[in-house]
């Protein structure tokens, strides 16, 4: 016992234990997200977040010291997004082809998100700053903070809900797009793409990607939409109230 709390305190206070230690927790939840058949709930980023939050509570590791090795991880997050777009490529003349439709369908689901939040928010009395933050929710992280800290709402906070916004989402859709009867043809997964990635950003589109690849595109085309948008309108249509 004694050498394993050594090599623990040697591991913990290494530059190369945040890397490891969520390449290990990530590879045993994808495994176990695969053996249960890619069920939903067992989503491995969410396993994944929650094993090493209570991993690094127990160990009392600064979160400084657990990301100065992790954030290699978070510059590949730069290459992922970017390679979203191979399969929009694959699918460029179809996507052309309705542009305006999913521009149009991007405003309206990109609203929705922001009004619902916002409303219920208010109408618990939530306090001005934290109904701010939550207003991009469903937008990818760095935006959300960029976005919140322009409206006048806490980054932090902001990128905390559009996490939790974007698991909530690849938990949920294939039940919701169950309980809508939504097709598996290429024009249903077409929209549970778009769905997925419009509420869930990247999360949902990394989700939907994992099922089908139309969906996948679809999703990604939904993100890029949301980011855009959100970036442009919602401090614009804020300023007005």
């Amino acid at each position: 016992m004694p050498d394993f709390v050594q090599l623990w305190v040697y591991l913990s206070a290494s530059p190369l234990f945040g890397l490891t230690a969520t390449l290990v927790v990530y590879l045993l939840a994808s495994a176990l997200y695969g053996r249960l058949q890619h069920a939903p709930w067992a989503n491995p980023v969410l396993w994944s977040v929650v094993t090493l939050a209570l991993a690094l509570q127990a160990a009392q590791v600064p979160y400084p010291s657990y990301f100065a090795g992790a954030q290699f991880i978070h510059f590949l997050l730069g290459p992922a997004v970017v390679a979203l777009a191979w399969p929009m490529w694959q699918r460029r003349a179809a996507l052309r082809a309705q542009g305006w439709r999913l521009l149009a369908a991007a405003l309206a689901g990109g609203a929705a998100a922001c009004a619902s939040a916002v409303g219920l928010a208010t109408l618990l009395g939530l306090p001005q700053d934290i109904v701010l933050s939550l207003a991009p929710k469903s937008v990818t992280a760095p935006v959300a903070m960029g976005v919140a800290e322009a409206l006048g709402g806490v980054p932090a906070l902001a990128a905390v809900f559009a996490v939790l916004t974007g698991l909530v989402g690849a938990l949920s859709g294939r039940y919701l797009f169950a309980l809508m009867h939504l097709p598996t043809t290429p024009e249903g997964w077409a929209a549970r793409g778009f769905a997925l990635g419009t509420i869930s950003h990247g999360v949902g589109a990394a989700r939907a990607l994992q099922v089908h690849e139309d969906a996948g595109a679809y999703a990604a085309v939904a993100l890029g939409l949301q980011v855009v948008l959100a970036a442009l309108l919602m401090p614009l249509a804020f300023s007005l109230f």
